[in-house]
């Protein structure tokens, strides 16, 4: 989604191509929700990590179908939400500075209602679980085993991690908020609003997947070990040793 709206922003600089059509529109409402889910993929991992601790023993929470599901249902859930706030307040509109439909961000009303339900929300769910985990672990003192223990302090560990990357995440959206609010005091909007808004986030998606992979241990144990070299064999030296094996039990 990013390479499209790159692409066309770059066909519209340099050649004055316009792309305002309903298709463009539509990809806009698509674009601000697939954004959101990037949150709700960090939410995913906290709530799984809550099961894990504090619910272990519920076997309703350890099913695979429902880790299947429930991003299917948040996807759902989550585009109804947002997309009845932003389509009664026009929030998606072509922008003719960068040829491509997003949210506006000089709607106000609209921005602000989309910032709570897709960053807002989900961050402070994070917190919440995340409070919640240690403040359960902190109270189980030395009841539990201390295998037990250890795995609890290895996912609240992975519990901090994903709560520093969600955190520095929103810290990437401060030169946008700071351009807004300078349009809300002086009503002059700054011709690279967009353009600013979106580096960040370009920036966040391409070490987001790095991030995960180095924040969940099971994921980085993969990586490592598809990078081990195989050591390979070759037959004849197998039949070799099997031969000299054989001829040293008969000399015996």
């Amino acid at each position: 989604m990013l390479i499209s709206m790159n692409i066309r922003s770059i066909l519209g600089d340099l050649y004055n191509q316009s792309f305002d059509s309903s298709w463009c529109i539509f990809s806009g409402y698509l674009a601000s929700v697939l954004f959101s889910m990037l949150y709700m993929n960090f939410l995913n991992q906290a709530f799984y990590r809550l099961i894990r601790i504090v619910y272990s023993q519920n076997r309703r929470f350890q099913s695979l179908k429902l880790y299947v599901i429930l991003p299917i249902i948040e996807i759902i859930i989550l585009a109804c939400i947002l997309l009845s706030v932003l389509i009664p307040l026009n929030g998606v509109a072509y922008l003719p500075n960068d040829h491509f439909c997003y949210a506006t961000f000089t709607n106000i009303p609209s921005i602000l209602s989309g910032a709570v339900i897709a960053y807002v929300c989900p961050f402070c769910c994070i917190s919440f679980i995340y409070m919640y985990i240690t403040r359960f672990i902190n109270r189980q003192g030395t009841i539990q085993t201390l295998v037990i223990r250890q795995r609890q302090f290895r996912d609240l560990l992975i519990m901090r991690r994903i709560l520093i990357i969600v955190s520095l995440l929103l810290i990437l959206g401060i030169p946008a908020m700071t351009l807004i609010f300078m349009f809300i005091i002086t009503g002059e909007e700054s011709p690279l609003l967009v353009r600013i808004a979106l580096f960040p986030v370009s920036i966040s998606q391409m070490g987001l997947s790095v991030a995960l992979l180095f924040s969940i241990r099971q994921l980085k144990n993969i990586v490592l070990n598809l990078r081990k070299p195989s050591t390979v064999t070759p037959v004849n030296l197998v039949v070799q040793g099997t031969v000299q094996m054989r001829t040293i039990t008969g000399t015996q």
